[in-house]
């Protein structure tokens, strides 16, 4: 009897152990392409949070700020590779991939922070997210947004478009790029942290980077004097987190779950973090630069420039003028409502690019 219990217990430790060893935490690391100093990367840090108190005892996300792990620009990379299992980032840095990541980051005088949210949530988007970073080997979730870019920061005032003929401003997104070179200037890419020491040693005239809150975390205000709105070449964007599709077929379906919805809650979570912070920042920097803004009539002209650009990338990529149909068609549907709750309504109605044009690009 005694051996027959003894045998007995042994096999109910056998199994008990066998379980823990199936449900043991899983450990990730995580980085992202923007350092501690920019104000950016709260809203990684705060997804994390909500990721890790959500998961706890299923999975634990270890992160990193970014250069600590790999270079910002390797972080796309490193998660393809699985040589990190997940790594946040802006879209519009891997566009050199595939031109798609341009408008999955952001737009040109187009969508505003919650039309970016319609779109990914109700509309289609998500699903386009995952499948241009599923050619690379990875899932997407988007969990962040902002609404539009500052604008520019100069130590020479810009009030005209006149202003930015022969200007050298760092400026981000493809795109985005062909627009200020049409306009006159000419775009110098560099990484965030380069931006104080390039205004400050003049290698550049001006920058624009984000938020007015990430600019002021930058301290774009000690090394210029003007800043000019709105930030027409950013008009909001999206940050999320690239998930190593292997690493992500690892975890069971309840905690890829509470992962998404720690995403969607994220998303939520930045638009009014970001809002207060920028709001905050703009009455900083009234204090110390003066702000200048572009007319009507500039920006009229602007939007008009802005859609024959985006005509003109999505119609060099098949994938890029997929991107562009979804969100053109989604302005289009929402546009009757948008039109009629006016002016109690979730922003304007663009005079945007032909989405016929665009549509026969796509079917190419």
């Amino acid at each position: 009897m005694q051996t027959k219990t003894l045998k007995t217990g042994v096999f109910t430790l056998a199994l008990i152990g066998a379980g823990a060893v199936a449900q043991a935490e899983t450990s990730w690391q995580m980085t992202t392409t923007w350092p501690n100093s920019l104000e950016l990367i709260e809203m990684d840090k705060h997804f994390v949070d909500l990721a890790n108190k959500l998961t706890a005892g299923e999975l634990k996300i270890e992160f990193f700020e970014g250069g600590s792990l790999v270079p910002a620009g390797e972080v796309f990379g490193a998660v393809e590779s699985g040589t990190i299992q997940a790594g946040g980032d802006w879209p519009g840095y891997w566009a050199g991939r595939d031109p798609a990541f341009s408008p999955l980051a952001t737009t040109a005088s187009l969508f505003n922070a919650v039309d970016y949210v319609n779109w990914i949530q109700q509309w289609g988007g998500k699903e386009l997210y995952n499948e241009v970073y599923g050619k690379f080997g990875m899932v997407y979730l988007p969990y962040a947004v902002t609404n539009n870019e500052s604008g520019f920061h100069t130590k020479e005032p810009i009030r005209t478009i006149a202003d930015l003929q022969g200007k050298r401003l760092r400026l981000s997104g493809l795109e985005q790029g062909r627009l200020l070179n049409q306009l006159g200037g000419s775009q110098v890419s560099m990484a965030g942290g380069e931006i104080y020491q390039s205004l400050e040693r003049g290698v550049i005239d001006g920058a624009e980077f984000s938020t007015p809150n990430v600019d002021w975390s930058g301290g774009f205000q000690q090394v210029t004097k003007y800043w000019a709105t709105p930030g027409w070449h950013q008009s909001a964007s999206i940050f999320g987190v690239m998930i190593n599709k292997q690493a992500w077929e690892a975890l069971s379906p309840e905690t890829r779950e509470k992962l998404e919805i720690a995403a969607e809650a994220n998303l939520m979570w930045s638009l009014s973090f970001t809002e207060r912070r920028a709001n905050d920042a703009y009455k900083q920097f009234k204090e110390v630069n003066e702000i200048t803004r572009m007319d009507d009539a500039a920006l009229e002209q602007i939007q008009t420039m802005a859609n024959a650009v985006i005509e003109e990338a999505a119609c060099e990529s098949p994938s890029s003028a997929k991107i562009y149909l979804s969100q053109l068609e989604y302005l289009q549907d929402y546009s009757n409502w948008r039109a009629a709750s006016a002016p109690f309504n979730l922003g304007r109605n663009p005079n945007g690019p032909d989405i016929e044009k665009i549509r026969a690009c796509a079917s190419k």
